[in-house]
């Protein structure tokens, strides 16, 4: 694909908003997710230490 200009290009022929807008989803996801993992994982070694103590 060709095109004219920046403005053409980020435009993506009228479908920009859902082209960008998923990439820009995309990304959001991919830094979140490990981020929760990573709480959630320390969590689930908080609750273990937990009940460990508590036997």
């Amino acid at each position: 694909m060709n095109w004219g200009s920046a403005g053409e290009f980020f435009a993506m022929g009228g479908y920009g908003l859902y082209v960008w807008g998923s990439y820009i989803a995309c990304a959001l996801l991919m830094v979140l997710e490990p981020i929760l993992t990573a709480r959630r994982h320390a969590r689930a070694r908080q609750d273990a230490a937990r009940l460990n103590e508590e036997s």
